[in-house]
């Protein structure tokens, strides 16, 4: 196949290119082919089939420059996943959903991906919502984020923000400190994200007029949680009897969202999770979402996507080579 040439000429190519052509280096690295700037064109060479999907990504990447939008390493490593798979013309249905919320230093937060436009609407329009896949799918801090703007806008009147407090290796009882202070490293992620979006100082005046709070799960026992923004954060972590609670807590005018990678269970050997469990019992109810979330949807670093893969094909391989051997000890009992 010939080299492929594309007009840029219209386009802001400091944007696409980025600082010192990062962005065109990383499409050569992901895609393994050439890219050469020559006045206002690319010239794409390499494999048929690479400079072909190079080709599309480079489109997409060009429509976001021009509706003045930011180009980032997540940005073409989505764009490079949509493509791939002949999606590419979701690609500005996935980035170009409404404002969020606007975090505490101006920056408006907005879906990056199809799983996190689809989970924004079901925040939207359902009560009570889970959220469920890997981490670094921006689960728990659009959470945040919905919860913060309803807040602002006064559709509640309260934001309570709790997650089970599970040892995973170390025991809460040789971590120094009260009770608050052992269980306050579990609870840092929420911190970290309310911070964002309404920053430490407007945070600390909100959670002494008990406007907001964030608590170990077991602090919301006997409570019943009217006109608030509740989200369950590490949902994996739960017991059947913990969800149970949790969920029988919300009262009216609230919405719960429930957040949790059921891959990344930290219960003791025996124990069910309350996530799993919630998913076969509460699905078809009325007012209730679940939204799944895959490696496609992972907004942090571009290797998080890779090893979350990674480690979906090593569990394929272990149940397949599971399912491999029931299949053999069937036959030899069926002879």
């Amino acid at each position: 196949m010939p080299d492929i040439l594309i007009d840029v000429s219209t386009v802001n190519v400091g944007k696409l290119f980025g600082d010192f052509d990062m962005n065109l280096k990383l499409l050569e690295k992901e895609l393994g082919v050439s890219i050469f700037s020559r006045g206002g064109s690319l010239k794409l060479s390499g494999d048929a089939g690479a400079v072909a999907l190079c080709e599309r990504v480079v489109t997409i990447l060009c429509e976001e420059v021009t509706r003045g939008a930011e180009i980032n390493e997540q940005k073409i490593i989505y764009a490079i996943s949509l493509a791939t798979e002949g999606d590419e013309k979701k690609f500005h249905d996935a980035t170009s959903g409404d404002c969020v919320c606007v975090t505490s230093k101006g920056k408006p937060i907005r879906s990056k991906t199809l799983g996190q436009k689809k989970y924004i609407e079901e925040m939207n329009n359902k009560s009570i919502v889970f959220g469920i896949g890997p981490a670094g799918t921006g689960k728990t801090y659009l959470a945040v984020a919905k919860a913060v703007t309803a807040f602002r806008k006064k559709e509640v009147s309260r934001i309570i923000i709790t997650r089970p407090a599970v040892e995973a290796g170390e025991k809460l009882g040789f971590l120094p400190g009260d009770l608050q202070n052992k269980v306050d490293p579990y609870l840092r992620p929420l911190y970290d994200a309310l911070y964002d979006m309404i920053g430490m100082e407007s945070y600390n005046n909100y959670v002494e007029k008990g406007a907001i709070e964030v608590a170990p799960l077991a602090y919301m026992r006997g409570r019943t949680l009217d006109n608030a923004y509740i989200i369950l954060d590490e949902a994996q972590n739960t017991t059947p009897e913990q969800m149970k609670m949790f969920l029988t807590r919300i009262g009216f005018g609230s919405k719960a969202i429930i957040t949790g990678d059921i891959t990344q269970v930290d219960l003791p050997d025996g124990k069910r999770s309350g996530l799993v469990e919630a998913m076969k019992i509460l699905s078809g109810i009325d007012d209730i979402a679940f939204c799944s979330f895959s490696h496609k949807d992972v907004v942090r670093h571009p290797l998080v996507m890779k090893i979350i893969q990674a480690y979906e094909k090593h569990d394929k391989r272990v149940a397949d080579a599971r399912e491999r051997r029931k299949s053999t000890k069937g036959g030899r009992r069926d002879a």
